[in-house]
Parts: C-alpha cells; sequence; structure tokens
C-alpha cells in the first residue's frame, strides 16, 4: 500500500502577526511562495529598519521553488522582495499594478535585470508538474487585489490574499462567482485573511470615503493637505476627482506617493486631466482654494512629507492659518502616539486637521466578520487555517468558522515555522521548518538576536558607563582608576558623590581580585560588572549597561 502524500503548508512570516507575510505550499520537490512582505519594528526593536521573514528553508530547497506568487503590492506583501531575492531565486507572477511596484523597488536595489517578471490575469493559470495555480479578483484598499486557488493532487487550497466585499466598489468588483464555483467544486483548505475578525459587520464601501472626500473639499476654502498611503490608489484617483470638481490643481509629495503617482498613471488607475499637476515649488503661486497637496505621512512616519511639515522641516512646504489637513488612513497599532503629536503640531500652526476620530473619511480593506463569513461560505473549505492576524484576530476567525460548520477539529491555529500537512483524508502537523525575524538596519540585513535587543533596549532606558582601569602588565599593579564614564545614566557634575562612591567600590574590587589573582581579565571585568551593578541598582533602581576596560601596558 503507497502511503499518503500530504501537501505541506507553512508560513514564513504574517502569523500571530500584522505584515510580513509569507506563506508557502509544498507537494513533494515543488514550492510555490505566496507573497514576501515585511512589517515595521516595534518599539523594543532599537535600531532596526524593517523586519522580514527567515528564508533558510527555501535556501536550502531553492531547487523545488517554483514560483513567487503576489496577491497585490502593499508593502507588508511585497516589501520584503529585494531582500528576499538577494538570497533565492525564482520568477514572480503578479497583476499589473503589483508588477509595476515591483519593478521600481527591484531597480532601487539593483535586482531589475536579474528578475523574470510575469503579468497575470483574472484567467490566468500557471502550471507545474504537481501543482497549479489560478487567481480571482477580490476587493482591498489597492486595485489589483487577488486571491490565489492552488490545485493539488489532494485537493484545492485557496489563500484569499487581502479582502472585502464591497458592493459598490471603487474599480472592479471581486469575481464571487469564480469563488462560489472553486466552493462548489470542493476546497480542501482555506487560508484566510484575519485582520478584521474582531469587528462586527461588513467594512464600510469605498465608495462612502469617496462621497466624504468630495463634501470634504467643496466645503474647504484653503488649501488643502491629503495625507493617506501612497499604494491607496483608488483613494488617489477618489482626490483626483475631487480636485477636478473643486477645480483644484493637484501638486505631489513624497517619494513613494510620487512614484505610485507615476505608476498609477502609467496603468491608467490614476487619470489625470493634462496640467492639472503642478509642480509642488510652484504651489505659491496659486490661490489658496485652487490647490490641493497630496503626501505621505498618514501614519507619523518621522522622514514622511506631512511630519516634516508639521515639524516645520520641510524645505518646500509649510503650514499657513486656514489650511485643512486630511488624515484619511487609521493609526496602525503602534503608530497612534506619533501620529496624533504631528496632529497636535498642525493644529498648533493654525491649521483644521480633519481625521478619522471626526470624520469617517478612511475605509479598511479588510473585511470584518460578515465579509469573512461571506468568504467561508463561497469556499465551504474541508480545512480552515485563519492567517494575517495577531493571535487574538486567529482565534476570533476561527470562531466565526466553527459558527459556520468548519469542524473544530479542522482548524489550525499555525505559528510561523509550523507545518500543516494535508490530504483528503487527514491533517497533521509536521516537523517545523526554520522560522523567525531578520532584520534590515540601514543596508546590512542580519540576524540579530534577542540579547542585542536587549542590549539596546537597556542604554536607552538606563545609560552606559564606561569603567576604565589601567595595570602594569608586568607586576598587575593599578596604574590609574578606576575611573567612571557617564554616558546617559546619571549628569555627573550633580552625582559626585554616587560616582566617586562607585570608583571607590570599583578600586576596592579590582585590588581584591588582582591581590588574590582570581581569574583571568574577563573573570575580572565580569565581576567588576556584577558588583557596579548591583550597587547603582541599590542606589538609583536603575541598571545601567557597564562597560569595564582594562588597558595593559608596560612602562
Amino acid at each position: 500500500m503507497l502511503t499518503e502524500q500530504y501537501v505541506s503548508i507553512f508560513g514564513l512570516g504574517g502569523l500571530n502577526e500584522i505584515g510580513k507575510n509569507m506563506y508557502c505550499i509544498q507537494y513533494q520537490d515543488e514550492i510555490i511562495v505566496i507573497d514576501a512582505g515585511l512589517k515595521f519594528p516595534d518599539e523594543e526593536m532599537l535600531g532596526i529598519d524593517l523586519v522580514i521573514p527567515d528564508v533558510t528553508y527555501l535556501i536550502e530547497n531553492q531547487h523545488k521553488i517554483k514560483a513567487v506568487f503576489l496577491t497585490h503590492g502593499h508593502e507588508d506583501h511585497i516589501g520584503g522582495l529585494p531582500y528576499v531575492l538577494k538570497q533565492i531565486k525564482a520568477p514572480l507572477y503578479g497583476a499589473a499594478l503589483t508588477i509595476g511596484l515591483v519593478k521600481a523597488k527591484l531597480e532601487e536595489h539593483g535586482l531589475l535585470s536579474d528578475q523574470v517578471l510575469h503579468v497575470i490575469n483574472d484567467d490566468t493559470v500557471v502550471a507545474f508538474e504537481h501543482l497549479s495555480v489560478a487567481f480571482f479578483r477580490t476587493n482591498h484598499s489597492i486595485p489589483d487585489s487577488f486571491g490565489l486557488a492552488v490545485t493539488t493532487p489532494q485537493g484545492v487550497i485557496v489563500q484569499t490574499g487581502d479582502f472585502k466585499f464591497d458592493f459598490t466598489p471603487f474599480g472592479k468588483p471581486s469575481d464571487m462567482a469564480k469563488m462560489a464555483r472553486l466552493g462548489k467544486n470542493g476546497v480542501l483548505a482555506l487560508l484566510s485573511d484575519s485582520t478584521n475578525s474582531e469587528k462586527e459587520g461588513f467594512t464600510p464601501s469605498e465608495k462612502i470615503v469617496g462621497d466624504s472626500i468630495r463634501e470634504l473639499f467643496l466645503r474647504c476654502e484653503g488649501r488643502i493637505l491629503f495625507a493617506t498611503f501612497a499604494s491607496n490608489v483608488h483613494r488617489l484617483q477618489q482626490v483626483v476627482e475631487a480636485a477636478i470638481l473643486c477645480d483644484r490643481k493637484i501638486a505631489v509629495i513624497g517619494r513613494s506617493m510620487e512614484k505610485v503617482f507615476l505608476i498609477g498613471q502609467d496603468l491608467g488607475y490614476i487619470r489625470v486631466p493634462e496640467g492639472m499637476i503642478i509642480d509642488i515649488r510652484d504651489v505659491n503661486k496659486y490661490a489658496a482654494d485652487k490647490v490641493v497637496i497630496i503626501c505621505t505621512g498618514s501614519q507619523g512616519e518621522p522622514n514622511a512629507a506631512l511630519t516634516r511639515i508639521a515639524h516645520g522641516s520641510h524645505r518646500l512646504v509649510e503650514v499657513h492659518p486656514g489650511d485643512t489637513i486630511i488624515y484619511s488612513a487609521s493609526p496602525i497599532p503602534g503608530n497612534a502616539i506619533n501620529v496624533y503629536r504631528s496632529i497636535d503640531l498642525l493644529f498648533r500652526a493654525g491649521a483644521d486637521v480633519i481625521h478619522g476620530s471626526i470624520l469617517d473619511i478612511h475605509a479598511s480593506g479588510h473585511g470584518c466578520q460578515e465579509d469573512l463569513k461571506l468568504m467561508l461560505n463561497l469556499m465551504k473549505p474541508k480545512y480552515f487555517i485563519p492567517i494575517h492576524g495577531e493571535h487574538r484576530m486567529l482565534v476570533q476567525h476561527t470562531k466565526l468558522a466553527e459558527q459556520l460548520g468548519v469542524q473544530k477539529d479542522n482548524i489550525f491555529i499555525l505559528n510561523i515555522g509550523n507545518v500543516l500537512q494535508v490530504s483528503e483524508t487527514k491533517a497533521q502537523l509536521g516537523a517545523n521548518v526554520a522560522s523567525g525575524n531578520v532584520f534590515v538596519e540601514g543596508r546590512v540585513v542580519s540576524k540579530v538576536d534577542s540579547e542585542i535587543l536587549g542590549e539596546r533596549s537597556k542604554l536607552s532606558k538606563s545609560g552606559l558607563l564606561i569603567v576604565v582601569t589601567t595595570i602594569n602588565k608586568n607586576t598587575n599593579q593599578i596604574l590609574s582608576g578606576p575611573n567612571i564614564v557617564s554616558r546617559g545614566f546619571v549628569y555627573v557634575r550633580d552625582s559626585g558623590d554616587l560616582m566617586r562612591t562607585a570608583e571607590r567600590l570599583a578600586l576596592r574590587t579590582v585590588s581584591r581580585m588582582i591581590e588574590h589573582k582570581e581569574g583571568t581579565v574577563e573573570n575580572w571585568k565580569e565581576r567588576l560588572s556584577s558588583e557596579l551593578s548591583s550597587f547603582f541598582f541599590e542606589r538609583t533602581e536603575r541598571e545601567p549597561m557597564i562597560m569595564p576596560i582594562f588597558m595593559e601596558v608596560s612602562p
């Protein structure tokens, strides 16, 4: 009797977290990869610019990788590509806008000439020996969003990508007929977006936002600065249409916004009458009520255009009394403090600021509970794997699946690196694959371990003490020191008694170790660090990082 051949499903990111989406489906010697995203560091990841998936398993199985399929063009789905593609080689498949954004990204990193890119559409089918991939259109906050249906020898596995059901969309509608056909023919496993699983009802339509934008533009008498995600192409076209209605010229600032505007215009997703877009340097040549500035910075990012404008550090644009600033995006978890800090600064400068707490000018691209239920009802999966969400979101999504009749034993909440093996008759967890976070610091990509991040956190909270002692290499006598230098711990002029007491303690400790010939210089460093740590914690309830330095000289 032949051993049953399982299909393996695993995520290298996007499970129990928001961002860094990367999922894999493997059957025998064929692996397809879905998305390669990034996420931004949390407040504990000091010195880290970006976080991307650990692709060690894919590097080790390079010969099995058939392709990378991209569901849409958001950074949490394509942002890791430049770093991942330096480690693995695979052709890329995505819709026109997605590939357009990827081209620009790869060109920045000097990778475009080495990459094979394929543009897909609703009817594309990509077939390999064992696996084949078809696509179905979804609605999201960016055009050209698709879900994937992967046909395997054991059945069809569906990955939804990010989605909502918008019945009055700004663009093409979801292909619900194709989704229903997939469900009717049988879906073995469904991997579905969980981001808004805690929110009841349906996600509001993008049309509602468009109506709000037009109403705002019609009543604004001064200059308008409009901030949103650069990748929200539908929103950008809505702003263009509102500007046409109000006879306003458009200026675009922010590197990513300028790039998306160019790509969107080239592909026909952003349609702007000739002569309507003006250079940001020419804004002051027009009356205030004849201009709208579209910019980045809706998340309070430190280097984004609107953030620099709010701080008065943008070289071309400053806030004028009477300006209206529109934030058309909800703060991503962790960004709220930066967003509201910028809003306060803009109010201080005399602007009127419109944001989500005041007026509904943003609609999520992710489905709420009724959207998720509709997807489950259309697909009718045997096995269900919630993806793209923090743990509580995945748990809530499983509850929805149970309500709709998916057997509890057939629902799996996975961690990154977990491998779910599925067949027509059985599902089980297999051996984990290598997984985790890889950090990008400037142009350096590395696996910074938790110890280093812990040291950085300690430095940021309690500062650094450098303890310098000069030793006679021949006699081991102390020639000078120990001298303690404080950086970010205490203000030395106000803490003279504390520092002198600490130096006396350090001198006693070092003298005793030398006298009793206790171990090596490395042992001395550890002992001195321990003694001073205890001393400073007792006196200050703080734990600075302590760096003992022994300089051995031959007088």
